[in-house]
């Protein structure tokens, strides 16, 4: 909004209230229109930063009807950017993902490394030697952000941050967010870790409909660690109705960056914004927003979007490959930084997420080019290669405002210390099905796996007519358990709408590529 109109505006208010300060006027007159002058004023510096957000060059948005997948709205959605503390949204996937399992508990200690406690601020501040449980890190990464508690459960997750990145790049890859590579467990600086706008809708979506029973813990406004009060960074939640989470995040190089999930009036909305040049732009854009496309959005559907991927496997031990160093200064880099690192083989889950014609920006400075996205290199390789790299020392110029699925594949078995986590088990045996399969469960015998497929294709109708039951054994650490499985799907269309069928009739699955 031009600076001219607020003034003009501000100067109609303040006439206003000298006329009622005469003798004649009330107090109670007076100050109502004080109170209205300060709320005019808030909310025409609101919209300003809002419109100038929407215009600064390293924006980047998007809107997803979490309900029908519909693009609501979109601007740079695929461009890549730095994620910068949105990277912790992976990480409480992957420790909801450990709760889930039952590999961990809330009450589980997470050790803090020398490593972890010398992570930058914002951080909680444990030495060397301490511990905090895991419910105390995840409210310190939904509230406080803090870097050292994220890089510590990475480490009891995996035994190693840098595995542990490798594994949240895993995830992402077969959640569907082809162009999200991953190096450390917090979003301090790193040149190759990017994402888009696009897939952390995505991780947004997927944290909510595949976690419920922990999702809460996002709309966390403070708690309590040791003598101190430790409010949340995120000041959506609480102050616009249906906010309930999920993330903010900041560095030089990212820029303010926020995804919002909003549940209200039977509809739901994911919102993302990135490259923000401030807290104000970026709160008032993400306002905007809501007001905008909230109302847009449908009041039916609701099936899970994003079909649950099977863990990502752990890296083994002795290969390795290079890796982009972090950064000893900041940079201001290019805004189309390097391709998503493809070296890693992940089995990708189908996505049902599709584009609605979608709101295009009349400002020059946001169109997009035709997006240059690569295509994903496959890795035909029979292990998991893992990544080595030296422990880099925290980047001084990362300033410290805001530092701001089913299945029983374990990355570790036994525990999740830094011992553990030695591979992924191999299979015993794998049947021959080509493209897509569906899984839906697995037991500790081919007859049951075989009876668990029976019911589910006489619950699956015409979407699993063609559908090939088959179980493929497995060893699971000492045991050997089977995996049931569709097989005889052409494509991942086929494969979506097979096991959208068997949700709605109460099944659990996911698919993927086989």
């Amino acid at each position: 909004m031009p600076v001219f109109k607020m003034q003009a505006k501000s100067e109609i208010v303040s006439r206003s209230i000298s006329f009622v300060s005469s003798p004649r006027s009330g107090n109670f007159l007076v100050k109502m229109l004080a109170a209205i002058a300060i709320a005019t004023t808030a909310f025409l510096v609101e919209s300003a930063t809002a419109e100038a957000e929407a215009a600064n060059s390293k924006y980047a948005g998007i809107v997803v009807d979490a309900k029908s997948g519909n693009v609501l709205y979109s601007e740079n959605a695929d461009r890549l950017q730095y994620p910068a503390s949105l990277t912790k949204m992976m990480t409480l996937y992957m420790v909801f993902e450990a709760l889930e399992q039952g590999r961990i508990s809330l009450d589980t200690r997470v050790p803090f490394s020398a490593y972890a406690s010398s992570q930058a601020p914002t951080k909680l501040g444990v030495k060397a030697g301490g511990s905090i449980s895991v419910e105390q890190g995840i409210l310190g990464l939904v509230t406080l952000s803090a870097n050292d508690a994220a890089t510590a459960l990475g480490e009891l997750l995996a035994g190693s941050e840098s595995r542990f990145a490798q594994t949240m790049t895993a995830k992402a890859h077969a959640l569907g967010m082809t162009r999200t590579t991953y190096r450390n467990a917090n979003g301090l600086p790193n040149t190759a870790q990017m994402t888009t706008a696009r897939d952390q809708a995505r991780l947004g979506i997927a944290l909510r409909q595949h976690f419920p029973q922990y999702y809460s813990y996002f709309s966390t406004r403070s708690f309590k660690f040791g003598n101190r009060v430790i409010r949340s960074h995120n000041r959506l939640v609480g102050s616009v109705r249906g906010v309930d989470g999920i993330k903010t995040g900041y560095t030089r190089a990212a820029g303010f960056n926020l995804v919002s999930s909003v549940q209200a009036d039977g509809k739901s909305i994911v919102g993302v914004v990135m490259g923000g040049t401030s807290t104000p732009a970026r709160d008032g854009q993400m306002r905007k927003l809501i007001a905008t496309y909230l109302p847009k959005a449908s009041t039916r559907g609701g099936s899970n979007l994003i079909a649950q991927a099977a863990p990502a496997p752990v890296a083994s031990p002795g290969a390795s490959v290079a890796e982009t160093p972090v950064a000893a200064a900041e940079v201001d880099l290019p805004h189309k930084g390097p391709t998503p690192d493809a070296r890693y083989e992940v089995a990708s889950a189908a996505v049902a997420y599709t584009d609605a014609p979608a709101a295009k920006s009349e400002n020059p400075l946001v169109a997009e080019p035709k997006a240059e996205i690569p295509a994903p290199t496959k890795v035909k390789t029979k292990s998991f290669k893992q990544a080595s790299v030296a422990v880099p020392s925290p980047a001084p110029a990362y300033t410290a405002q805001e530092t701001a699925a089913n299945s029983v594949d374990a990355l570790t078995t036994a525990s999740v210390g830094p011992a553990a986590a030695a591979s992924k088990p191999a299979p015993v045996a794998e049947q021959g099905q080509g493209g897509w399969v569906v899984q839906i469960g697995v037991s500790s015998s081919r007859e049951m796996a075989m009876d668990l497929l029976e019911n589910a294709k006489s619950k699956g109708g015409k979407a699993l007519s063609s559908a090939k039951p088959f179980a493929v054994a497995y060893a699971n650490g000492g045991d050997q358990v089977y995996r049931a499985r569709f097989g005889g799907f052409d494509d991942q269309r086929e494969a979506v709408n097979a096991c959208k069928a068997l949700k709605r009739a109460g099944v659990k699955c996911w698919a993927a590529a086989q």
